[in-house]
């Protein structure tokens, strides 16, 4: 019993090692042909159609609500220190620092980044990267790169509509519902509201951006197992994605707004 245990245990932690580094080298290689030509511009605008353009509705929705209920909840705190005039910091802050980038990127892994890994693990069961090596084409180059510079651009452009909306949805709650003075909310909001905010907050969607493409590509280029491969292939990197941004995001915060 014993022996089957250490073997279990050794078996899971050299499979886990091995995946580990196949993602990294696999990044690496994403990255080195990241800057060498030529580039397939007609490919990345498709996948930046497909990442950002696509997500924009999803997105809007998701930061209007949040904005309003964050505004709804942060009256209700505030109220009994009769503190209601930082309600507008307070929203703007936790938008633009958090909730912005984080929800955006867990929308995106859930919605692009399950399309990706599925895109491509149909494409490994079907031999058609088999098929692009044959043919000469790097399918690194060819497939991965494409969403990986989507990825790293639209997050960020995604989370400053959201953060424009967050606000704009806390505002209209703030003054039309809970009867806040706008020129109080406005003059709080932009007296402790700093670019670093709004910078660090978008730096943090690049790197989310940067972690779904990587680990849906990943997860997608190396199925295996038919369809069922390919569902689980997109599971895995549905999860997986939205674990990593979650963990990222704590260190990101820590390194940034210290």
């Amino acid at each position: 019993m014993f022996t089957k245990t250490i073997t279990y245990i050794g078996r899971r932690t050299i499979d886990f090692t091995a995946e580990v580094g196949r993602g990294f080298i696999m990044f690496g290689h994403t990255l080195s042909w990241s800057i060498r030509p030529p580039f397939n511009l007609r490919n990345i605008f498709q996948q930046m159609e497909a990442i950002g353009v696509n997500s924009l509705p999803v997105v809007v929705i998701m930061a209007m609500f949040t904005g309003m209920v964050l505004a709804i909840q942060t009256y209700t705190g505030f109220k009994r220190f009769n503190a209601e005039n930082f309600m507008g910091t307070v929203v703007a802050l936790s938008i633009t620092r958090e909730l912005g980038p984080v929800l955006t990127g867990l929308i995106v892994a859930g919605r692009a980044g399950a399309a990706m890994a599925a895109e491509l693990g149909t494409m490994r069961v079907t031999e058609q990267i088999d098929a692009l090596v044959t043919l000469a084409t790097n399918p690194i180059k060819y497939l991965v790169v494409p969403r990986f510079l989507a990825g790293f651009l639209m997050l960020p452009l995604l989370t400053a509509v959201a953060d424009f909306i967050g606000i704009i949805g806390g505002y209209l709650i703030a003054v039309h519902l809970l009867d806040a003075n706008p020129v109080i909310y406005i003059r709080m909001t932009t007296k402790y509201v700093e670019l670093n905010d709004i910078y660090g907050g978008l730096l943090k969607a690049g790197v989310f951006g940067i972690i779904i493409s990587t680990v849906s590509c990943y997860k997608g280029f190396y199925t295996q197992g038919g369809a069922e491969g390919v569902g689980k292939a997109t599971t895995g990197a549905v999860v997986l994605s939205m674990m990593l941004v979650l963990i990222a995001n704590y260190f990101l915060a820590a390194l940034l707004f210290r």
